[in-house]
């Protein structure tokens, strides 16, 4: 595919659009879907989660999956070890 350049964006906005010869754009999409997919997949929590507000709600939308506000603050050892007492 050539390499083309332009000036201004009238003339971007201007020329015609040049698809590889042969190539279903469709399957091409989905080639870059899947990769998009490979490189960077969507995490979704398991289970079922109730909330006491819709704030509540809205900052658990907010936290990275996998990070559960009622466990961050257990009280417990912060070494990972279980307390010894």
């Amino acid at each position: 595919m050539p390499v083309q350049k332009f000036r201004s964006i009238e003339d971007m906005n201007g020329a015609r659009l040049v698809a590889a010869s042969g190539e279903d754009g469709f399957n091409r999409f989905l080639r870059h879907s899947a990769r998009m997919w490979r490189m960077s997949p969507r995490i979704y929590p398991r289970g079922v989660f109730r909330f006491r507000s819709g704030e509540e709600a809205q900052a658990s939308r907010q936290r990275p999956a996998g990070v559960d506000a009622s466990r961050e603050s257990t009280g417990g050892s912060t070494d990972g070890q279980p307390d010894s007492g």
